[in-house]
């Protein structure tokens, strides 16, 4: 193999790092493929072929490796092509090493909407170094890293890729806990653990009611994480769980250390404009950028706020940005369904989206119209965007003054 190597390879692709970053992004673009997110959960080994353990065709090899050179910029080294030649992971992550001595002053992370095409968002690696060094900052003496997310997404990335270094943190202290039951987290969790997870894996782990050892600290993000679960968590033994605000466009804005707390700021952020609708960055080379933030802010200061709606109407299941409006549109389209409103559940209800159906022919006791309605969900929209409850009326549900409300699910 032939190719422009003039440059050391990045300091993050030190294996296992570089291996499990391939891993999951394989995995998790042919789970998106496949609908199955089972895959998504594994353990990296460089002998693993991805033709017979994964069980990649053609098409599927043209898609995913075309994703991983889009990843890592890989067309500017010009041997992207050679991926399509090899077979295993260490292949794979050898050529990855290789592309990157060539180039490796940016990356791309997509958004994880799962309608439609991903938003591709390119980041320049110094600044994911600086927003590295702020979050360090915030984790003094952490011995090891347990992660629930995966590494090839912008807060995975940063948080098992580049904040291990700052941390002085060696490879192997960075476990993947992703296969592994969230009810087993206060067993797995030791004293001086940092452990990254995203809203859903802390509600299950707290579920289960077991209490953690002290000194561990949890990170929470991709969403919201709920005030009772940050409340149970912390109430069971876990030091702290600071949740991280930001987005796969922007990388990180700001972080709280308590769901009682505002958001605050990065260091190298401040509000801009009047409204405080934009911020500014100041960039690691000099100068600055402004960035939008994909939901409305409320200020309580010039470095603290609070988060509210998203600005696109998405919402997050499963640390996926699914869109209710979309997929009421592919509800819409079965020909037995006169109108539709999708909403996500309530806390109570629980963590996935659910649908109010208003019959053509008007049965609002057909079950088997909820049975037709389910098989066609399943067929049609992966599993982040499916309604878990189907609720029949005459009519959507609305307010005196005809303003669309929520329903209860039974």
């Amino acid at each position: 193999m032939h190719g422009p190597a003039t440059l050391p390879a990045p300091w993050w692709t030190a294996r296992p790092a570089l291996v499990r970053f391939i891993g999951d992004l394989v995995t998790s673009e042919l789970a998106a493929l496949r609908h199955d997110p089972v895959l998504q959960a594994r353990a990296w080994d460089e002998s693993l072929s991805l033709e017979h353990d994964l069980g990649l065709d053609s098409l599927e090899f043209m898609h995913v490796a075309g994703a991983l050179s889009a990843a890592l910029q890989m067309h500017h080294s010009g041997i992207e092509d050679y991926l399509l030649a090899r077979r295993t992971l260490g292949d794979w992550a050898d050529i990855a090493t290789l592309a990157l001595r060539h180039r490796d002053a940016d990356m791309v992370f997509s958004t994880s909407g799962s309608t439609g095409q991903p938003k591709r968002c390119l980041h320049a690696l110094d600044k994911l170094e600086q927003e590295a060094t702020a979050l360090a900052a915030l984790f003094p003496d952490r011995r090891r890293v347990l992660a629930a997310v995966p590494s090839h997404h912008i807060f995975g990335f940063l948080f098992t890729q580049l904040l291990p270094r700052h941390l002085g943190l060696a490879p192997d202290a960075v476990l993947g806990i992703r296969a592994r039951l969230p009810s087993q987290l206060a067993h797995l969790a030791m004293p001086g653990d940092l452990v990254i997870a995203h809203p859903q894996f802390w509600q299950a782990a707290v579920a289960a009611g077991q209490r953690f050892r002290d000194d561990v600290v949890g990170v929470s993000s991709t969403a919201p994480c709920p005030d009772s679960v940050c409340a149970a968590a912390t109430g069971q033994g876990l030091a702290a769980l600071l949740q991280v605000y930001g987005s796969s466009e922007t990388g990180g804005l700001g972080w709280r250390r308590s769901h009682r707390d505002d958001y605050r700021l990065f260091p190298y952020l401040a509000r801009g404009g009047q409204d405080g609708s934009t911020l500014l960055r100041s960039l690691p080379g000099g100068g600055a950028e402004t960035l939008a933030a994909q939901d409305t802010l409320s200020w309580r200061g010039e470095r603290e706020f609070a988060v509210g709606a998203r600005c696109d109407g998405a919402v997050q299941v499963g640390g996926v940005n699914v869109f209710p409006s979309q997929v009421r549109e592919v509800l819409l389209e079965h020909p037995e369904v006169l109108d539709a409103a999708v909403r996500l559940m309530r806390p109570y209800e629980g963590i996935r989206l659910k649908a109010f159906i208003v019959p053509r022919a008007g049965n609002v006791e057909d079950r088997a119209l909820v049975e037709r309605l389910r098989a066609w969900i399943d067929a049609r929209l992966p599993a982040a965007e499916r309604p878990r409850a189907l609720t029949l009326g005459a009519r959507l549900p609305c307010n005196a003054m005809g303003k669309a409300t929520d329903w209860t699910i039974a």
